[in-house]
């Protein structure tokens, strides 16, 4: 298996719905390490590393499975370079 990191960008109604909070809380259930946060412009970044599987199983979670799924009216992502310095998954502001 390998490692992958990732970049998610949501739009639509993603902020001030309890998305970063429920987010964290589908991560208890993953072996995935990174944040999420809010961005000025009322969008949600996600950035996750994990196994290939992990992650791609972890985004299904949320976007098809989770009651923030009706919220999210599009999503991009982006590999991006590994993690450094980060243990764990945080809500960053």
């Amino acid at each position: 298996m390998s490692t992958i990191t990732k970049r998610y960008h949501f739009e639509g109604r993603v902020q001030a719905v309890g998305f970063r909070y429920a987010t964290r809380q589908i991560t208890l259930g993953f072996d995935v390490i990174g944040w999420v946060k809010n961005l000025t412009d009322g969008s949600v970044e996600l950035v996750l590393e994990g196994e290939e599987e992990e992650v791609a199983e972890f985004i299904i979670e949320l976007t098809e499975e989770s009651p923030l799924s009706h919220h999210i009216k599009s999503m991009s992502h982006e590999i991006i370079p590994r993690l450094e310095d980060v243990k764990g998954f945080t809500i960053t502001k």
